[in-house]
């Protein structure tokens, strides 16, 4: 079965960090580009950042340059977000999506992957 599962979801309190895994099953990401994805209670999903299948290209969404960190790595099949200085607007849940296409010069919308996960849910709260 071909698909990507998200792990590493949790609580923590603000100015914390957590860091997400993106692993891919029964297919390898050498050649897939990632996003990760989250949506928040009562809001529309929202692009956070993705990555080029070379690994060597990423992008993120305004609010959490400077915090969050996507990485690559080919030979464990997965991604990563590293997450820091977390805040309580970070909050929801976070799904990984894996696309057999370039990028183009931004991340491209949830509907134009070719697999994405079940999700992993981030609360930041005190």
């Amino acid at each position: 079965q071909l698909r990507v599962v998200e792990s590493g979801g949790g609580l923590v309190q603000p100015g914390g960090s957590l860091r997400l895994s993106c692993t891919a099953s029964g297919f390898t990401l050498d050649y897939y580009a990632i996003g990760w994805f989250r949506q928040a209670p009562g809001k529309e999903r929202e692009g956070v950042s993705c990555i080029t299948s070379s690994g060597l290209t990423t992008y993120y969404t305004d609010s959490v340059k400077g915090r969050f960190t996507i990485s690559k790595d080919n030979a464990q099949n997965t991604v990563y977000l590293q997450m820091n200085s977390l805040k309580p607007e970070d909050t929801g849940i976070y799904y990984c999506a894996a696309r057999n296409e370039p990028l183009g010069p931004m991340c491209p919308p949830l509907y134009t992957y070719d697999y994405a996960g079940q999700g992993t849910q981030v609360t930041v709260s005190s």
